[in-house]
């Protein structure tokens, strides 16, 4: 992503050892021992199962967490820019009618063009944050995510 400016086409960010190894692995064991409880049920294949599904579970969290804690951040970051860059009324019904994912979804948005968007979204509460990020037209990067 260093040789061109980060857009809507390519923001999506993978952890090529979590989404293409770790989790899928996990995967694939837990239908593994699935396979295994269902053609040799037993004791052992059942413990087996049960570990397979801790494993799944500690690879999921250890990924949703940061995500969450992360969530959290950009939320505080776009809340304290609102209030720089918006005048307070607009700030003030963003942060009354904004969830999470409003907010994750704005952080693209240029601050020149952050007005506007808050207006629309305002308006348009229902909006998906994929649909807000195709709307954006001059992109503001963020490349320190988790």
């Amino acid at each position: 992503m260093a040789d061109q400016p980060q857009s809507f086409a390519n923001h999506a960010k993978y952890m090529p050892a979590y989404h293409f190894f770790t989790s899928p692995l996990a995967l694939i064991y837990v239908g593994w021992s699935i396979k295994r409880l269902i053609s040799n049920p037993g004791a052992d294949t059942a413990y087996m199962m049960v570990g397979a599904l801790a494993i799944f579970g500690v690879v999921t969290v250890a990924r949703l967490s940061p995500l969450r804690a992360q969530d959290r951040l950009i939320r505080l970051e776009e809340q304290l820019r609102y209030a720089r860059l918006l005048p307070a009324d607009l700030a003030a019904r963003a942060q009354a009618a904004f969830s999470p994912r409003h907010y994750i979804a704005l952080r693209f948005a240029s601050d020149a063009e952050l007005p506007s968007m808050v207006e629309m979204v305002i308006k348009n509460p229902a909006l998906k944050g994929k649909e807000i990020k195709a709307q954006i037209k001059t992109w503001r990067p963020d490349t320190f995510r988790v």
